[in-house]
């Protein structure tokens, strides 16, 4: 194994100036990521300078067999944690050999939103806090959790310390490292109310790139579950009963909000959130019926509310911006499967270009 060890591990730049790049794509679920890599003569730091390339989309549930290829365009380039040197992940989205975008690329509506004009000048912000469950491989059971039984209730674990509270750390940190050598702009984590709960942050990030960096930091974490032999779960309500779901709280500013007077706009933007409720709703998340229930810090699906430091509403503004007078606010509706560049576009959407 110290072999195999070394062998992974091999530094290639002493001996070639070929770099491998891993191409990354969300298959037919939505949610579920797909990779393979190929070799390129060189480093490359410019996604449009990459070749495009193809894929079995019958085997992604995205094509019929007898018109099976899906085409590549590659859209953000992050540093390889896993390869390292000068080898890159690349997030790419999908596309038809005649150019259109399939059905389950949403970062080209996304993109197309993030560049109108009015949005550009805005200059949105976001920061993602996406929460996520480990799961034992054998069993699907959280980890940490005895087998076909359950740990102590709430209450010890959020934050926690210790080998009775903090299940998968580990992983965790791993994760957090990864990111930040990747280049994504992840600026935190924390244990989860639940046990073998966990949370990650991603951002400030401007634009459609909040998409393309939390895709990349979801892919990173699976490939470190996949090593660690555990379950990355982003089901919205993993365990029945008194347990907190899992969200993926979307914070959000444009400038308009950070500079002077701002509270205004943020407030204006949270009434045209209400009159677009049922369709934020849809958009954010398969299974957030089950967790967006009015309790366990959610506010119940069918009605829209907001408030200052309110962890129980729809929108929460914090007590720092109420004070200033200007910043941010947090839609924490957005379950923890949801789709970054669906839900990025569609605040953008809803807060600037509604009228």
């Amino acid at each position: 194994m110290s072999l195999l060890s070394d062998l992974v591990n091999l530094n290639l730049s002493e001996s070639t100036e070929k770099i491998i790049a891993e191409y990354i794509w969300i298959g037919g679920s939505g949610l579920d990521l797909r990779s393979k890599a190929r070799t390129l003569p060189g480093p490359v730091t410019d996604p449009a300078k990459l070749p495009k390339w193809n894929y079995d989309g019958s085997s992604t549930d995205q094509a019929p067999g007898d018109n099976s290829e899906v085409i590549l365009h590659p859209q953000a380039i992050f540093k390889d944690p896993f390869r390292r040197g000068k080898n890159i992940l690349v997030i790419c989205d999908a596309y038809t050999p005649a150019g259109e975008p399939i059905p389950t690329n949403k970062r080209f509506n996304a993109a197309k939103i993030f560049s109108h004009p009015d949005v550009v000048a805005e200059e949105p912000w976001y920061g993602i806090e996406q929460e996520y469950t480990l799961l034992q491989k054998d069993t699907k059971w959280p980890l940490g959790w005895p087998i076909g039984g359950f740990p102590g209730p709430q209450g010890p674990y959020y934050c926690g310390a210790g080998a009775d509270k903090a299940f998968g750390r580990d992983i965790v940190d791993s994760h957090y490292k990864a990111c930040l050598y990747a280049g994504i702009n992840i600026s935190g984590i924390n244990a989860e109310v639940m046990p073998g709960q966990w949370e990650f942050q991603v951002g400030p990030t401007v634009g459609i790139a909040a998409g393309d960096q939390l895709w990349a930091a979801r892919y990173i974490l699976e490939r470190i579950t996949e090593i660690a032999g555990v379950v990355l779960s982003l089901d919205p309500k993993p365990i029945q009963g008194d347990w907190n779901g899992a969200g993926a709280h979307a914070n959000y500013s444009t400038k308009s909000m950070r500079n002077d007077g701002g509270i205004d706009v943020i407030k204006k933007a949270i009434e045209k959130l209400s009159l677009r409720h049922k369709e934020h709703i849809a958009a954010y998340g398969k299974g957030n019926e089950r967790r967006l229930t009015g309790l366990h810090e959610t506010a119940d699906i069918h009605t829209f509310s907001w408030g200052v430091a309110n962890r129980g509403a729809s929108v929460r503004i914090g007590r720092d911006t109420e004070k200033a007078g200007k910043g941010y606010f947090e839609d924490r509706r957005p379950a923890s499967n949801m789709d970054p560049y669906i839900v990025t576009s569609m605040i953008a959407e809803t807060t600037i270009l509604s009228k």
